[in-house]
């Protein structure tokens, strides 16, 4: 049976707090975008990382995400209800863009393993970074007195800023690496170039989320007790609501990043230009801009579960053409890659605006959990992204992908399968998985007044 949340909140935020902490999201997008988009590719086609090697590189971070975001979001909780907000680790959280420069400036003295190794160091400590400002962000929309419609509203702000920021970041960043011949110092340069932007979004983030909380108020929550955190985990995972959308979200985020991590092989080797990344990841991101207005108005008539639902699909099934590769047009391509984007823009936003409504409507808990289902969600999308560029490294050892660190290497029949089936099928296989458990579902049933 299902069920939709009625909350009597009225409370609209206004337009500039609303601008200001989307803001923040514009430094998000852009580590969220350039190390799923161009590390595996810098690892294997620049410092001449095996495939299984680099993936592993990018894995084992993610592996102590997922056992520190929960406690990230526990620490958040408890800052909340010390201080009556979260901003303080946000603040210290703005060291990141420090560590993102430091991800794309690998001394030059080191190649193979152990510039893996530096990658997979600096990235624990980015990833680290990244939790203590994304779970409190992120935590937000349940902070605020506000109702069901206006998170989304909230989100709708978030989503097209962020890809705005996704857009940027994907497109400068393969311009910045050197296009068609990216090189060492274009990567170097690159990472300097887009953490000076990091740093000036997430300071306008803090202060919009500051803004947000004024307008709205926070109601008070008392301090979690110690070692909450794991019980909220534990919890959290019974939650009928909470464990379908977390994990349909887990596969959706895999399927993301691995079509992100997969866009510079896809462009070298299937389509024969490495400059078509930039191609592709425009086409991809730029109508999600158009399409999030779009996606709020048809999900205040039939519901945000029933919007999702439809978006999985549509992703699952433009996957499929992709698959084909060269053998279609690259103009039809270009145009399907644009429909998975309309698609992405729902993904994106519905996931992230029902998170606060399983939060609010989770009888016997109060707001102070908030933080620490936030860390567990974003202990979710960091294994998704480290998950997704795996999947693909793995696909690329099974056809046996050779890396090289520049030179011109001529790759085997098997291995350009490997790059268009990774890069096609894979994805949509996880996105058909996570339309089949986001089904279980039932907090939102459809169409509001």
């Amino acid at each position: 049976m299902t069920r939709t949340p009625v909350e009597p909140v009225t409370v609209r935020l206004p337009r500039g707090g609303l601008l200001a902490f989307a803001g923040g999201s514009i430094g998000m997008g852009v580590w969220i975008t350039v190390p799923g988009l161009l590390l595996l590719y810098f690892l294997t086609d620049v410092l001449a990382v095996a495939p299984l090697v680099a993936g592993f590189a990018l894995l084992a971070p993610k592996i102590a995400d997922v056992v520190l975001h929960p406690f990230v979001g526990h620490f958040s909780d408890a800052q909340r209800a010390r201080q009556g907000n979260r901003l303080a680790l946000m603040l210290a959280a703005c060291m990141l863009p420090v560590a993102f420069a430091a991800l794309f400036s690998v001394p030059g003295g080191l190649h193979g393993t152990t510039a893996a190794i530096w990658v997979a160091a600096v990235f624990v400590l980015g990833n680290l970074l990244f939790a203590a400002y994304q779970v409190p962000y992120l935590a937000t929309p349940a902070d605020l007195a506000i109702g069901y419609h206006e998170r989304t509203r909230l989100m709708s702000f978030r989503m097209v800023v962020l890809t705005v920021g996704i857009l940027v970041s994907g497109v400068l960043a393969p311009s910045l690496v050197g296009g068609d011949n990216p090189t060492r110092t274009g990567y170097v340069v690159m990472g300097a170039t887009l953490a000076a932007g990091m740093l000036a979004a997430m300071l306008v983030g803090i202060d919009g989320v500051r803004r947000l909380g004024t307008a709205a108020g926070m109601p008070a929550n008392p301090a979690p007790p110690r070692l909450r955190g794991v019980r909220v985990l534990l919890g959290s995972l019974r939650d009928p609501q909470y464990r379908p959308l977390v994990t349909a979200y887990l596969l959706t985020g895999t399927a993301t990043h691995l079509v992100l991590a997969a866009a510079p092989y896809y462009a070298t080797y299937e389509l024969g230009r490495s400059g078509l990344t930039t191609v592709l990841i425009a086409a991809f991101l730029a109508p999600a801009l158009l399409a999030t207005p779009v996606w709020l108005a048809v999900t205040r008539r039939i519901g945000k579960q029933r919007g999702l639902l439809l978006a999985q699909a549509v992703f699952a099934a433009g996957c499929l053409v992709v698959a084909l590769g060269h053998r279609v047009p690259l103009a039809v391509l270009i145009a399907v890659v644009s429909v998975l984007g309309v698609a992405f823009a729902a993904l994106q936003l519905l996931y992230f605006a029902m998170l606060p409504d399983v939060v609010a409507a989770s009888a016997g808990r109060d707001i102070a959990d908030a933080g620490s289902y936030t860390g567990v969600w974003t202990a979710a999308d960091s294994a998704g992204g480290a998950i997704g560029p795996y999947l693909y490294a793995a696909c690329l050892a099974i056809g046996g992908f050779v890396g090289s660190s520049g030179d011109d290497i001529q790759q085997s029949a098997s291995a350009l399968d490997a790059v268009r089936y990774g890069f096609g099928l894979v994805p949509a296989v996880l996105l058909v998985a996570a339309l089949v458990i986001q089904r279980r579902y039932t907090l939102d049933g459809g169409a509001r007044a």
